[in-house]
């Protein structure tokens, strides 16, 4: 797959690449289907919550690069796919700044492969939960000024921290890194209180050994004293959502009970 083939541990699913193989990605090893099989297979609908998730993002880096901000971290951005954080921005802003991070060693390889000629936008292996680690790193120092407001991605990464790891001192540490004007994204799985979610939750728990589902208050929590933008904290179907396409959520839409399990909400920092 990669010149980093052989450091990747095959026996084990990745978290990137079982989200890549949800999304129809090629970038993945048959444990990595055995997992994504397992959700298309046995939990009918459940892809949505991937798609939905995904779809919600774009729509959200193109509104934060309307808004003017310049530069995107993407913090646990997963492998490469249609409609990447950079390539929306620069749709938009072609002069915007973007930094990947990942702690998969094949994110690294195919993000360097894809951006090899892209002067705007680098990617490096970095743990989510040292937060200072990646502040400090070499290429976010090349190209983030922190002076500048700068727009920080958790996208659907946060469940996939324990309790004890503490993500919302995570999303606080980065907000007081940042300059005001600056926004936070983040998506997370909700704790539905029905069967779905105890379902889909034990069997992520069981092949990862780590997250949680969060309630919406726990998810508010995150964002601590950001302003929370309209629409505030809602599926991410109902996300500000682009009425012309047949394959997006009106607001007024029933959700299925896939797309109701997983949330967004972009802050700003005043």
């Amino acid at each position: 797959m990669t010149d980093l083939t052989h450091v990747i541990d095959q026996s084990k699913p990745s978290i990137a690449r079982v989200y890549d193989y949800l999304l129809d990605g090629k970038d993945n090893f048959a444990v990595d289907r055995a997992i994504g099989d397992h959700f298309k297979n046995n939990l009918p609908g459940s892809v949505a919550i991937a798609f939905t998730n995904r779809q919600a993002l774009v729509r959200a880096v193109r509104d934060i690069a309307r808004d003017g901000v310049r530069q995107f971290i993407d913090l646990g951005s997963g492998l490469p796919t249609a409609d990447n954080v950079h390539q929306v921005a620069h749709r938009y802003a072609p002069d915007a700044r973007v930094v990947y991070v990942d702690n998969d060693p094949i994110v690294l390889a195919h993000g360097r492969a894809l951006l090899a000629t892209d002067a705007g936008t680098t990617v490096f292996q970095a743990d989510l939960r040292d937060p200072q680690s990646i502040r400090e790193h070499s290429e976010v120092a090349h190209m983030i000024d922190f002076d500048q407001p700068v727009a920080v991605i958790f996208s659907a990464i946060l469940h996939h921290l324990n309790d004890d790891e503490d993500p919302t001192a995570v999303v606080r540490y980065w907000s007081e890194q940042l300059a005001p004007g600056s926004l936070v994204y983040i998506s997370h799985f909700r704790a539905g209180g029905n069967r779905e979610t105890a379902v889909a939750e034990e069997k992520l728990q069981s092949t990862f050994g780590r997250g949680r589902w969060r309630t919406d208050q726990e998810i508010e929590a995150l964002f601590g004293d950001l302003e929370i933008l309209d629409p505030g904290i809602v599926p991410c179907a109902h996300w500000r959502p682009d009425l012309a396409p047949v394959d997006e959520a009106a607001p007024d839409r029933a959700l299925s009970v896939w797309e109701q399990l997983i949330v967004t909400g972009l802050a700003r920092k005043a």
